[in-house]
């Protein structure tokens, strides 16, 4: 298991501001014992493990993957595309959110957003975004139009422009707009069959968390 595993867990417990004691007591386990998995000298039983993620509001998934998601920062990455690109489908916007992610993950080891993505019939998808989607719309920050075809097409509304992008660095920014740029104009299904050659794709089984690792092993003209 690694390291970052056992440093997310701490960094949520501190999060939550609890203490190893109340961590273990939920759990059912001895303090020593979970002193001893923060600390790395153990691991926990998948038992343990369901309900520190149940605790923690997150998907088993995430804490095995040792990311902790960025809501916010996910949700100013999804922003951000829909200021360059002006309208764009439900399921091309997913796409290109899995190219920043994986893309910065090939360049820095670690993911722009923390997001883990499941295989899905059309591509990769977090199981955060159509839950951050809803609540865009809810708020009225984007806009959701069905098209003939049946496509949920999605736009940003004016009050969807005034949020602020400060989650975003110069260079997370730059990357969003090299994925933007090769991708405008291209047809949802094209960048779908794109992602379906990927490594990450391909070694997953259906509904499985694809492997951020695995896509370090792809060339880099076709990382996005």
């Amino acid at each position: 298991m690694s390291n970052d595993y056992f440093k997310m867990i701490k960094s949520l417990r501190v999060e939550k501001g609890l203490s190893q004691a109340e961590i273990a007591e939920k759990i059912g386990v001895s303090r020593s014992s979970y002193i001893a998995f923060e600390q790395g000298k153990r691991e926990l039983g998948l038992d343990e493990a369901a309900k520190i993620a149940d605790l923690f509001g997150v998907s088993l998934e995430e804490l095995k993957s040792g990311m902790i998601p960025d809501n916010e920062k996910y949700k100013q990455m999804i922003l951000a595309f829909l200021r360059l690109d002006r309208k764009i489908t439900k399921t091309k916007l997913a796409k290109l959110l899995y190219f920043a992610d994986f893309g910065w993950f090939y360049y820095h080891l670690k993911s722009m957003s923390g997001m883990s993505y499941r295989k899905m019939t059309y591509g990769p998808v977090s199981d955060a975004y159509f839950r951050i989607i809803d609540d865009l719309f809810d708020k009225g920050e984007i806009d959701i139009v069905k098209t003939e075809d049946g496509a949920m097409l999605i736009s940003q509304t004016r009050s969807g422009a005034k949020n602020s992008l400060s989650a975003l660095n110069a260079e997370e920014k730059k990357l969003i707009s090299t994925i933007d740029k090769k991708w405008q104009g291209k047809k949802t299904a094209e960048v779908v069959d794109f992602t379906h050659k990927q490594f990450p794709y391909l070694y997953a089984q259906d509904n499985e968390i694809v492997s951020y690792g695995l896509f370090t092993q792809e060339d880099p003209d076709e990382i996005f």
